[in-house]
């Protein structure tokens, strides 16, 4: 899989661009803030429909534009195809492919997939679960685009009973008896239906990513300390779980049954405070380097190593699927080597690491790597370069 052709109007800095690429290493190179990772961004943005960079899609608009478009062309195993996702603030995006009629943005989730390290990444071991969570939801769009359903679903709900909880609490503040307490128990439902479906997604991912993460932190770190990964979701807390054993696979309707037990317990709390205390928005992926954990305890290097671990064994389990003895994730096949990212990383990392991971992501099928002078482009990854300055881009021979 690779992209051979970016096409670029009014997203971010560019009012418009076009960049051939080709397979293999394609370095773009040119000082800071002149659109070298809005370029790879927009290939991201392709893959996931989000931006590594930003929460909102407004900020991928070129000011004083009324919306952005993304064009890319995708070839995989010697079939092309042509996504065009178009970004409107304050309107549903929508997308094209081929050619053909408009239609959701998320139908074009799954043409394209990529891995992308970028000095954001650090903030998966040091930032908050909300970082985390993403990462892992990421990458099940990537893996499984139907998911995606799931996880809007999800955010939908869990609005409405936000929004319900605060209701629910003024009316009981003000001693007035109204709908919204016998409302809640619909919405505690429906919110422990989907929660369950995405927690048992993001579990059945973090067992699968765990052997690929463990092995890859070996690679690229010169540590002792064996790296964790555990799935830990807000259940154990609110229902006196014994940690290790909610870890533990379980089927949806089982989820789905203590989600609705927990917001049972917490129902007074919920009210009072207007939120909701217990979900997938909850939850958290815990990573340790042998008994301790990475966050307040790795060093930068360790930190550095953990994350990644957790982008290596993403292009692996992308690349390789899951094994079909997985009873959870037998829908996770390999579906093409992904496009492999890296945003500016080698400069945060040092000689070690930056060798290592050259040598490990060398032979890829595509590589798009941006820097802000050649010299901070490994020696292994020596290929295409286009240099970026000022919105141009321009191919060097």
């Amino acid at each position: 899989m690779h992209v051979a052709h970016l096409s670029l109007t009014d997203f971010r800095s560019y009012h418009q661009v076009e960049l051939p690429l080709e397979p293999g290493i394609t370095a773009l190179v040119g000082p800071n803030g002149q659109g070298k990772t809005n370029l790879v961004e927009a290939v991201g943005y392709v893959a996931t429909l989000g931006s590594h960079r930003v929460p909102s899609d407004a900020a991928l608009v070129r000011h004083g534009a009324s919306r952005a478009v993304v064009r890319a062309k995708v070839v995989r195993e010697a079939r092309s195809t042509l996504v065009e996702v178009e970004v409107t603030p304050g309107k549903a995006n929508r997308a094209r492919v081929n050619g053909g009629s408009p239609g959701r943005a998320r139908d074009v989730l799954g043409i394209l997939r990529t891995v992308l390290f970028a000095p954001e990444d650090l903030a998966l071991v040091k930032g908050d679960p909300d970082g985390r969570r993403r990462f892992l939801d990421d990458l099940l769009v990537q893996l499984t685009p139907r998911i995606a359903g799931v996880i809007g679903d999800h955010d939908r709900v869990l609005r409405q009973r936000s929004a319900l909880l605060k209701s629910a609490g003024a009316a009981v503040r003000g001693s007035r008896s109204g709908s919204d307490l016998r409302t809640l128990d619909v919405w505690d439902a429906k919110l422990a239906q989907v929660g369950a479906q995405l927690v048992v997604a993001r579990r059945a991912l973090v067992a699968a990513l765990r052997p690929r993460a463990t092995d890859a932190y070996r690679q690229v770190s010169s540590g002792q300390s064996e790296l964790g990964l555990v799935y830990r979701t807000s259940l154990e807390a609110a229902l006196d779980l014994d940690p290790e054993a909610a870890a533990e696979p379980a089927p949806a309707s089982l989820v789905e049954a203590q989600l609705l037990e927990a917001m049972g317990r917490l129902r007074s709390k919920e009210i009072e405070r207007g939120v909701c205390l217990v979900g997938p928005h909850r939850d958290d992926l815990v990573l340790s380097l042998g008994e301790l954990p990475a966050k307040g305890y790795a060093s930068h290097g360790e930190s550095w190593s953990v994350a990644l671990a957790l982008r290596l064994g993403s292009y692996g389990l992308l690349t390789h699927g899951v094994e079909e003895t997985d009873a959870w994730s037998a829908d996770w096949g390999p579906d093409g080597e992904p496009v492999l990212v890296l945003d500016d990383v080698f400069a945060e990392l040092d000689t070690r690491r930056r060798a290592r991971l050259a040598e490990l992501v060398s032979a890829a099928g595509q590589v798009l790597v941006t820097a802000a002078v050649p010299q901070d482009v490994p020696e292994p990854l020596a290929g295409a370069r286009v240099d970026v300055m000022g919105g141009e881009v321009t191919r060097v021979l």
